[in-house]
């Protein structure tokens, strides 16, 4: 791992030292992932920065708050990477390095002088993590991609609606960039494993790797036994709307006030537990709904008993009801619920951070929670360039010629 001084420990990763070529979703969030277990992340962007940075509501003069969360941990330098003394700057940054992570499209950055032999040679050993479409190579290596098409050609986009019989209306998106942050996250942990066979205790090889990340494979590798069901029975998995296909009941159940509640009543006892709590025990023992393949079966009339029941309740005093029966439920949060969630707060998974451009800011805790070192917010996403001056002063360039390169562009 790098060798730079560590005054103390922000999470399993620290000493961790990795470059971000990223930009958008995909690279920026699994660089994230690595910061917030205590990596050093150093963030090239391009003048103007980031362009995620104006996504979504924004805060004048300061641009979107969820930047204050993407690109939190990070250090920034704002490099105009067609010229090559922005080049010569991204490779020596690279020899201080253990990993880059990068999603720009395949072969970009060969073309602009930052290959694997170029890297290789600026740091021998270096992990290189490329995120794309379709992957480094393959027939549609070089079609355009976002994480919208991972989701679409890896099977996420056609499931995501309610079943063909009752809608004609699109398959409709999961509401984030879903299959850009299952990427990143691929990424990140395939950087950890390049790293782990080059160094490894027990007779690392020094070697360095290259990660070769697809959005659409990440999607791909998610999507539970829609492929296998397809190889072994030739039967295509069809959009269950808030339906379990395979279990029931599982579905969410209208309230009094509105809103929606989940009810998982799929095993024996619950189910037995749920009836009782509804005022009809006897369900449990009536032959349409006795064990899980006769509830599956008879879905239609449990779900249509199960609603009309929880329509007569308010959401939270019905989610208090089913907690206190042991039934596991919730209601379908908004973003003001999760903020409010007492268990999110005491985890530390809701937390208040104090950012300079938005005031305080909801953050997303930090995951996964390493116990004895876990990582850490320790501070809020920067400014694009905020780090420039310190960045390029830590590779022996001297304040003069930190000024010549801004006034010709070359850096911000």
């Amino acid at each position: 791992m790098s060798d730079q001084p560590q005054k103390e420990s922000h999470g399993p990763l620290t000493g961790m030292r990795v470059l971000e070529l990223g930009h958008f979703v995909a690279a920026p969030f699994g660089a994230r992932l690595l910061a917030d277990l205590g990596a050093e992340v150093i963030k090239v962007e391009a003048p103007g920065g980031d362009p995620v940075r104006q996504w979504g509501r924004q805060v004048e003069g300061a641009g979107a708050p969820w930047t204050s969360m993407h690109q939190r941990n990070k250090r920034s330098i704002v490099l105009n990477l067609k010229d090559p003394r922005a080049v010569d700057i991204v490779l020596k940054l690279v020899s201080t390095c253990d990993a880059v992570i990068e999603n720009f499209r395949p072969g970009q950055l060969a073309k602009m002088g930052l290959g694997r032999e170029a890297m290789e040679k600026a740091r021998p050993g270096i992990v290189i993590a490329r995120i794309s479409g379709y992957g480094q190579d393959g027939l549609y290596r070089d079609r355009a991609a976002f994480g919208v098409i991972g989701e679409a050609i890896g099977g996420l986009r056609y499931l995501t609606n309610h079943p063909p019989a009752i809608t004609d209306l699109p398959p409709s998106r999961v509401g984030i960039s879903i299959g850009d942050s299952i990427a990143g996250l691929y990424a990140a942990f395939g950087i950890v494993a390049g790293l782990w066979a080059r160094d490894r205790r027990q007779g690392g090889d020094g070697r360095g790797r290259d990660v070769d990340v697809a959005l659409t494979e990440s999607v791909l590798s998610m999507m539970e036994g829609m492929l296998p069901e397809y190889g072994v029975f030739g039967s295509v998995r069809e959009p269950q709307g808030a339906r379990i296909a395979t279990a029931s009941p599982s579905s969410a159940y209208p309230t009094r006030d509105g809103k929606w509640i989940l009810i998982a009543g799929n095993s024996n006892p619950i189910f037995a537990r749920l009836a009782g709590l509804m005022g009809k025990p006897e369900l449990a023992t009536d032959p349409r709904f006795m064990g899980n393949a006769a509830r599956v079966a008879n879905v239609e009339a449990l779900d249509a008993l199960i609603g009309d029941w929880s329509a007569q309740h308010d959401a939270a005093a019905l989610d208090t009801l089913l907690a206190e029966a042991d039934v596991p439920s919730t209601i379908a949060y908004t973003a003001a619920e999760i903020a409010a969630d007492p268990q999110f707060r005491a985890r530390g998974m809701v937390q208040e951070v104090e950012d300079p451009a938005f005031g305080k800011v909801l953050h997303a805790g930090v995951v996964p929670r390493v116990t004895d070192d876990p990582g850490t917010i320790r501070w809020a996403g920067p400014a694009a360039g905020a780090h420039t001056d310190d960045i390029l002063s830590s590779c022996g360039f001297e304040p003069d010629t930190i000024a010549g390169l801004r006034s010709e562009g070359v850096v911000a």
